[in-house]
């Protein structure tokens, strides 16, 4: 068979010595999800391959919002220098009615609880190329363009992948024939989005909800770059026509507007129905370039299963929902950053295949969080009767002078099952499944956020220096695992190799109003459980270690109960 290069597919490799064909994963999609996905799998030492149809990166935006706990995701990537490049802090999300009246208005800080902004605004194809620029320099990474999956086999220790060349949206035949390659992995990782080729080849079964309207999207290069917009995201609740106004990235702008009764698709997708419909917001063809139109029909649903057997899912692949959360690749990425590590943990034998089990448990979980939220802005913008909406109109009007909050009913954003210390009526216990935060430490000379100078990756984070209270194999057992064992402190003479110093308040104060002297924290960033004094932290490391081992997902009780965080 001839190389790569001799035949000059558009295929590449992050090592650069020629692509292989047994690998650790295979992950089919290279777009955000599969990326990330990847390189949290190589910079933990695994071999990996990314199959991708298209020859080339798609070149026009499509997600243009990410949250703090994804920012500081991409940024453990190593992309925390380029994602101010790319980005900009959403600030500000206000909703009006059809008169003008304002009906929410929300401020995001520039910080957060994850060292990130609250929001960010961002251009997806800046994202993708720098994820894949990041992709091709990781060592044990490869990457195969212009090839798709088309048929798979699996045996009870690897899964045997066929893939074809492939134009992106035709076969690619040479003299007649399309050439065929087999690859071969422990697992295969499904991120190609919402026809997925992996998720056909499971049994899994789909949830939808039934909530579906058309919109179209536009996104515009506006000529003047120091047009002034305020707000600078704006929702339009107008049953005449709902609409959204917001950035679309650093020196881009995105309209959508939703599709009405009568209106055909065909009708709506036009460049001159985009121009018609910009018009009453002073944009036209003389200020400003019509980047990208399309009708994007907003669904809500998800595979009841993620994985099976030695396949997996994940991003558009597992669910689709609607964007008024601005969740959708924000839950992809979530997926990636709860999968990987586990997979990591089962391909060294440090865990048993059960533990992915939990991959499914956490992540749906969270996921319909972010699909009901969807659903409920959704309920709220896309109402087309007038007199529907002027009684929402009133609701959020009262609402408004009220102070009271009109989101304050939904279900916090926290884990709930999986890998995570619990009571014994199966509760999580304490701060447990809660997001870990992130502040501003020095360790080792170093000063920063703490995943830039400490690094991410599980971490026992105590008041007292945990070696004190664990014993001899309990520590080797941590060593192996890559586990830090920590001490923080607001010492500022603190200077040990295992002592972080916390430079703005970050983790004592939270700490002390949890009522726990110790956390143990996943490489997800999330809360796995917490010890109430020093001495429960063998207790809490056996928790997690019988979490790993163990063939039910679900971790023992830590001895000493853990109290609720006071709020």
């Amino acid at each position: 068979m001839q190389s790569d290069t001799d035949r000059g597919t558009a295929t590449g490799t992050g090592t650069g010595t020629g692509l292989k064909h047994e690998y650790d994963v295979l992950v089919v999609g290279a777009g955000p999800v599969g990326l990330t996905a990847a390189i949290q799998l190589a910079t933990r030492g695994r071999q990996v391959c990314v199959i991708e149809r298209w020859p080339q990166p798609y070149p026009l935006p499509r997600a243009v919002v990410f949250d703090h706990e994804t920012a500081r995701i991409l940024a453990s990537l190593g992309l925390a220098d380029v994602l101010p490049d790319l980005s900009e802090p959403a600030e500000d999300y206000e909703w009006r009615n059809g008169e003008g009246e304002t009906l929410l208005s929300l401020a995001f800080d520039d910080t957060s609880h994850s060292g990130w902004p609250f929001m960010s605004i961002f251009t997806q194809p800046r994202l993708e190329a720098a994820l894949e620029e990041r992709a091709r320099a990781v060592p044990g990474i490869d990457i195969l363009r212009g090839w798709e999956a088309v048929d798979l086999s699996e045996s009870p220790a690897s899964v045997q992948l066929t893939v074809a060349e492939s134009a992106g949206d035709r076969p690619l035949l040479r003299d007649g024939v399309r050439e065929q390659r087999t690859l071969r992995a422990a697992y295969v990782l499904g991120c190609d989005g919402a026809n997925s080729f992996v998720r056909s080849r499971m049994r899994t079964s789909m949830t939808d909800l039934g909530f579906q309207y058309d919109w179209l999207v536009l996104d515009v290069i506006p000529h003047d770059q120091d047009r002034v917009w305020s707000p600078r995201n704006l929702q339009v609740c107008d049953p005449a026509r709902p609409s959204t106004v917001v950035s679309g990235g650093p020196g881009r702008r995105r309209w959508e507007f939703m599709r009405l009764p009568g209106e055909t698709i065909t009708g709506l997708n036009r460049a001159e129905a985009a121009w018609e419909l910009l018009a009453p917001w002073d944009v036209h063809p003389g200020n400003a370039a019509l980047e990208r139109h399309a009708v994007y029909t907003f669904q809500a649903r998800w595979a009841d299963t993620w994985r099976e057997g030695r396949l997996l899912i994940a991003g558009d692949a597992a669910h689709q929902m609607p964007p008024f959360a601005g969740q959708g690749m924000c839950s992809g990425i979530r997926d990636a950053a709860n999968l990987t590590w586990k997979l990591d943990l089962v391909l060294a034998g440090h865990a048993d295949e059960a533990l992915l089990d939990t991959y499914t448990t956490e992540r749906s979980q969270h996921l319909r969080h972010a699909v009901e939220l969807s659903m409920h802005l959704g309920r709220i913008i896309c109402e087309p009767d007038p007199d529907a909406a002027a009684e929402r109109d009133a609701r959020m009007l009262a609402d408004q002078r009220a102070r009271r909050d009109p989101l304050a009913g939904m279900p916090p954003q926290t884990l709930t099952g999986g890998l995570l210390v619990r009571r014994a009526d199966g509760t999580p216990a304490g701060p447990a499944g809660e997001l870990g935060r992130q502040g501003r430490v020095r360790y080792r000379g170093r000063a920063g956020l703490f995943d830039e100078v400490v690094g991410t990756g599980l971490t026992l984070l105590a008041v007292e220096d945990p070696h004190r209270v664990l014993d001899a194999d309990t520590v080797a057992w941590c060593e192996r695992l890559g586990m830090r064992l920590l001490r923080i402190t607001d010492d500022p003479t603190a200077v040990g190799p295992d002592e972080v110093v916390d430079l703005d308040g970050t983790y004592l104060p939270h700490l002390a109003d949890v009522g726990c002297q110790a956390l143990l924290l996943r490489p997800d960033h999330y809360v796995f459980g917490a010890a109430v004094q020093m001495d429960g932290l063998p207790g809490l490391v056996t928790a997690f270690r019988d979490g790993l081992t163990v063939p039910s997902p679900v971790p023992s009780p830590v001895p000493s109960p853990v109290p609720s965080p006071v709020r």
